[in-house]
């Protein structure tokens, strides 16, 4: 059902693709435009790039298109939906953030936030890990 679908696709092995190059080939293909439409986060770390559409759309269909679509199989990408989770990471965080903190951060429905069931923080890092009771409360 395309209304239960992700607004994020996923798009792998980009290293081929600029970054500017990947944002123009998303509103050739999309009919968008970027900010306005969808917004792209870059993870270089993994290879990646997350397409989050603002804008209403059948993201399967999109994928679909992708798929076809010439200069993304020249490319190499792969593209798919993001799938939902019940972790996030929260990274750059305070030294002195507490576990309390972090859960009722997370859990404040201004911040997008729902029921939390674990907090783990990793000092070394400046990063937590946030487990969400359900996937709906991680945005």
């Amino acid at each position: 059902d395309p209304a239960e679908a992700s607004p994020s696709v996923v798009f792998e092995n980009i290293e081929r693709c600029s970054p500017n190059c990947l944002q123009m080939l998303l509103e050739n293909i999309s009919g968008l435009t970027l900010d306005a439409d969808f917004t792209v986060e870059l993870i270089p770390e993994i290879n990646v790039a997350v397409a989050t559409f603002i804008k209403s759309i059948d993201t399967k269909e999109f994928i679909e298109k992708c798929s076809q679509h010439k200069r993304v199989r020249e490319f190499k990408m792969t593209t798919r939906l993001l799938e939902s989770t019940q972790s996030i990471k929260a990274e750059n965080l305070p030294d002195s953030v507490s576990t309390d903190y972090l859960t009722v951060y997370f859990e404040s429905a201004r911040n997008g936030g729902g029921p939390v069931s674990d907090v783990q923080i990793f000092p070394e890092e400046n990063s937590a890990i946030i487990t969400f009771c359900d996937h709906k409360g991680n945005t």
